[in-house]
């Protein structure tokens, strides 16, 4: 078997599965948030009944992200609805905008999108956030109520999105009923040479087998080259599983994942045990692909979807209006070292956009320090617009007052998941996805460009 169905035999109580089976899972921990949680609680009670209890509330992780820093009324009541839920069934794992467990949210635009307007619970992007609170264990089952759930793939987890209804059910009873996937294994081999990142693997990957080549499909890596990735790398390749249809991403368990979980969990004081799970030897692939990381160069999908690979050299003709560094996918610490690392002692020439995705992150730039200047003064310095108040942001686009979304047809470079029309605003928009390094080569430029023209 292989990773995933290995975890789905073990979440069934069977010995074993093959692709296509359908099998009751027994979930680990259900995550949902401000876009999505209100639809989820309305299925749990409708379904449940008003006075119902949550099947477990150890296991269930709110974190609202997406629309949190907008004068949107109903954005701001959704946060709302989650507090009222998260007292009524006593959630322990409620990372709340505000401190005050009675109060209500809303967003003062009049202090500005840049300075911080978050609590000390606040967690920032679930996909980020989950891992940092220590919610993310080998060899167990997540289910989100987003698509990019599959981020937690890394953790050498079954971790996958699912709608409202779903997450209802699950939210009750702790089940839910799947067919288990087939997988794609994509071996990677060697090693990075500068100026590649994680997010040129996955954009090399999608670009391999298209936007939808991956539909209902495990996307399983492994091989030598994985012991060169951090657990950052991973989640960033993990995470856009989803951009090529892909059911779920996955890592095999090694010495980092450990080592980052366990300290994790005993940060946070969570739940600490865990059981990882490795292939059978005999392990069957609906096809495999090898990747030499040490070939890959600075990779671009171009508008309107993910699959649209071309090399950032080959885009050089393309004029940018803006740039944008963020998200799940491109918003954590070792991204924004890197977006650093091409602006240090530079000015951009475009307007530039930097959303970190957790306040851990925001901490960790405004506190690490290269020679005289801290990370974050090195972004503002370059003229980046840096804002404290971590979360989805314009990666979703959201309301119009959303920071950094795209509200006129602009042309974006962006180190975020998705590209589709009118992702990050404007419908007539168009963004293309690269790696925080050539997001930073680019706003440099004002044009699509290799990081390597400025790093050795």
């Amino acid at each position: 078997m292989t990773l995933t169905e290995k975890l789905l035999a073990r979440a069934s109580g069977k010995a074993r599965v093959s692709a296509g089976d359908n099998i009751w899972v027994n979930a680990d921990v259900l995550m949902t948030h401000d876009v999505c949680g209100p639809g989820t609680i309305g299925v749990f009670k409708r379904e449940f009944g008003q006075d119902a209890k949550v099947w477990d509330r150890q296991r269930i992780v709110i974190i609202p992200d997406h629309y949190i820093f907008t004068s949107d009324s109903k954005s701001n009541r959704n946060v709302d609805i989650l507090r009222d839920f998260a007292r009524e069934q006593d959630i322990p794992y409620f990372y709340d905008v505000i401190d005050d467990p009675n109060g209500a949210w809303k967003f003062d635009a009049a202090k500005g999108l840049l300075k911080r307007q978050y609590g000390s619970r606040y967690a920032g992007v679930c996909h980020a956030a989950l891992p940092q609170k220590g919610h993310t264990r080998p060899g167990e089952v997540l289910f989100g109520t987003d698509s990019h759930t599959c981020m937690a793939g890394a953790f050498n987890q079954f971790a996958t999105g699912i709608g409202n209804t779903d997450a209802g059910f699950v939210m009750g009873t702790g089940k839910l009923l799947i067919k288990v996937p087939s997988t794609i294994g994509f071996r990677l081999e060697g090693k990075m040479q500068p100026g590649v990142m994680a997010k040129d693997i996955i954009l090399h990957a999608i670009g391999e087998i298209g936007f939808d080549g991956a539909t209902y499909q495990a996307m399983q890596f492994h091989g030598s080259g994985i012991a060169t990735l951090s657990m950052d790398d991973r989640m960033t390749i993990a995470n856009m599983a989803i951009e090529a249809g892909g059911k779920n991403g996955i890592f095999p368990f090694d010495a980092r994942t450990a080592e980052y979980v366990e300290a994790r969990t005993r940060l946070n004081g969570t739940r600490s045990a865990y059981e990882p799970v490795e292939a059978d030897q005999d392990q069957k692939f609906t096809r495999e692909i090898v990747i030499d990381l040490s070939k890959l160069e600075p990779t671009v999908a171009c508008h309107p979807d993910p699959g649209q690979r071309k090399s950032a050299k080959e885009l050089a003709h393309v004029r940018l209006d803006r740039a944008y560094v963020g998200s799940c996918t491109g918003g954590k610490t070792s991204d924004f070292v890197e977006f650093a690392r091409v602006l240090r002692g530079r000015k951009v020439a475009i307007d530039t956009f930097g959303v970190p995705a957790t306040p851990e992150i925001v901490h960790d730039l405004q506190n690490t320090r290269w020679g005289h200047q801290t990370i974050w003064d090195i972004l503002v310095s370059a003229g980046v617009q840096m804002t404290e108040n971590a979360g989805c942001s314009a990666c979703l686009g959201g309301p119009v007052d959303t920071f950094g979304r795209m509200n006129a047809p602009q042309t974006c470079i962006s180190a975020t998941n998705r590209n589709f029309p009118g992702r990050m605003g404007h419908k007539e928009s168009q963004v293309f996805l690269a790696s925080p390094a050539t997001v930073a080569a680019s706003a440099l430029a004002g044009r699509v460009a290799d990081p390597r023209e400025y790093v050795n």
